[in-house]
């Protein structure tokens, strides 16, 4: 039987003209896996035709939407995700979970080699590379794009030249990246990173600048994951969706950014993830209501360390198995209702409660009711303050000896 390689599948130019060109440089059948993460576009089977039309032997489609909201989406949340305290991690969520459906591919139709059309400028080749080998260390990687030098010019003169049906007409100015978690959008004019985004670039949110009524939505969270909206049950798929929609109609999660990639060079990236920053803001929120103030001091660190693994391709790594397990008995008590007020580019928290929470009314209270016995801080205050008291001495005494001398 001749070699087979399972290639990650887009439907668009390079992944289809990478069907042919492996299949002649290698002589293996190549084997299409197109993922639904929630991005949207052309339908899965008008995909799945178009590989088999461009060569590919066999050609599968996978609906993975819930599983990358429930098994991807839902742990970022639960870690606060937030790359450089700022990018929800759209594309890197994505990629662990299509390479989870590549494996299980490679493993069913006896593939020895999986394939990308990723560049080697960006951060996506270390996360399909380096998780394919977490999860089959025996793999192979072939990635031509960035291994036999395939520019757009020679993509589409290969297309042209083997009559593949591909618009190679069509040229967005912008690479664009998207699923349910967020979209992110780079290249064209925006490499410059002085020229201000247009509002052409944006397509999950609304101009947050357009005078519109806010929008109070209610969620509530189980263990750190959204169970409901506005009292009604949803799914995470659904949770995300419907705050995609309406966080998005006020404008709120878009982000413009210069984010430092793996690979060593700054990048400039505009994103827009309604859902995940709506999401995050009301869980942090809720966070800070439920969960021990060390713990939470921690958690803080964990959450930062959590999302530069993710980041980094370490999805299926040993510390991030091992921080997962803390982001989740972190999240145990995570459990209540956040009201958020969406408004104006912005997701404002204005209510919270829960049956976890820490807050106590009559300690905070600086009114008729106040249990806080004020008595026991002075003596609090002067154990607490005495490192640093002795410490001060200690220095003056040192700087006097040193005058005498």
């Amino acid at each position: 039987m001749a070699e087979r390689v399972v290639l990650a599948y887009s439907g668009g130019l390079d992944t289809s003209v990478c069907i042919g060109w492996i299949a002649e440089q290698t002589g293996a059948e190549v084997i299409a896996v197109a993922v639904d993460v929630g991005q949207g576009g052309e339908d899965l089977d008008v995909i799945r035709q178009r590989a088999l039309d461009c060569g590919a032997v066999e050609a599968e489609v996978a609906d993975a939407r819930d599983e990358f909201a429930a098994d991807f989406c839902m742990p970022a949340l639960q870690a606060n995700a937030l790359y450089m305290d700022r990018y929800p991690l759209v594309s890197a969520l994505s990629r662990p979970v299509i390479v989870k459906h590549l494996i299980a591919a490679a493993r069913k139709h006896g593939a020895t080699t999986v394939g990308h059309g990723c560049t080697g400028k960006g951060n996506d080749q270390v996360r399909f590379e380096v998780g394919s080998a977490a999860l089959a260390p025996e793999i192979k990687v072939v990635a031509p794009v960035r291994d036999m030098a395939m520019t757009r010019d020679k993509a589409i003169a290969f297309a042209e030249e083997k009559g593949l049906p591909i618009d190679v007409n069509k040229k967005s100015p912008y690479s664009i990246d998207q699923n349910v978690w967020g979209r992110a959008v780079e290249t064209g004019y925006l490499e410059d990173i002085w020229n201000a985004p247009g509002e052409d670039v944006y397509d999950y949110t609304q101009d947050p600048t357009v005078q519109r009524d806010p929008d109070d939505v209610l969620i509530t969270f189980e263990a750190g994951i959204p169970v409901a909206i506005d009292g009604v049950a949803v799914t995470p798929l659904q949770a995300i969706e419907q705050l995609n929609k309406r966080a998005g109609a006020q404008g709120v999660g878009r982000l413009d950014m210069v984010e430092d990639r793996l690979v060593g060079i700054k990048s400039r990236e505009v994103y827009e993830a309604p859902g995940a920053i709506a999401l995050i803001t009301a869980h942090q929120e809720l966070e800070n209501v439920t969960v021990e103030r060390d713990l939470a001091r921690f958690k803080r660190q964990v959450d930062q360390r959590w999302g530069e693994l993710a980041y980094d391709g370490l999805w299926f790594s040993p510390l991030k198995r091992a921080l997962d397990a803390f982001v989740l008995d972190a999240n145990s008590v995570v459990s209540g209702e956040i009201r958020l007020r969406l408004h104006g580019g912005r997701a404002v928290v204005t209510g919270r409660r829960s049956e976890a929470s820490l807050y106590s009314f009559d300690l905070a209270t600086y009114d008729e009711g106040d249990t806080f016995d004020q008595s026991l801080a002075k003596g609090f205050v002067e154990l607490w303050g005495m490192p640093t008291r002795l410490a001060a001495a200690r220095d003056e005494r040192l700087k006097g000896s040193k005058g005498a001398k």
